[in-house]
């Protein structure tokens, strides 16, 4: 079981990867019209940050908090 601070540190982490993901797809979708492989670099890292983000939500939901 993991403590509480550890849960919040996980809660904190899913936040970031997810916003920060798609502020960078965002930006990539933007960027493509001016410069194309660059846009796609950041649209497909925007993406798997995203991805990251929705499988920790997953190993969150299966974690039982000590308190």
């Amino acid at each position: 079981m993991p403590a509480q601070r550890t849960l919040e540190r996980m809660h904190q982490l899913i936040w970031a990867l997810i916003y920060g993901g798609l502020l960078a797809l965002v930006l990539g979708i933007a960027t493509a019209a001016a410069d194309e492989p660059l846009g796609w670099s950041l649209g497909l890292a925007g993406g798997a940050l995203v991805a990251a983000g929705l499988v920790l939500i997953g190993v969150r939901s299966r974690l039982k908090s000590d308190g």
